[in-house]
């Protein structure tokens, strides 16, 4: 298993997403390629860049983990 410093690879603005999604009981990895895949049985693998090349990245990354939890348990929007 990585530790957040390892996934973050000197990216601070990815760190409160991977400390966020590993407290909300996400396997958080990097993929071959060097994105970042997270994963909650039940639900469906999320990918998101780790670069700063794409600056919302870490905020769709939010978006998405929020929603598959919220759509997983019948929330509003699911």
């Amino acid at each position: 298993m990585s530790t957040i410093h390892e996934l973050c690879r000197s990216h601070k603005r990815l760190r409160p997403l991977i400390e966020f999604a590993m407290r909300e009981g996400w396997q958080v990895s990097r993929t071959a390629g060097g994105h970042l895949r997270f994963v909650k049985p039940g639900l469906p693998p999320i990918f998101t860049a780790s670069t700063a090349s794409d600056h919302r990245a870490s905020q769709n990354a939010w978006s998405r983990l929020r929603r598959a939890v919220r759509n997983r348990h019948g929330g509003p929007n699911g």
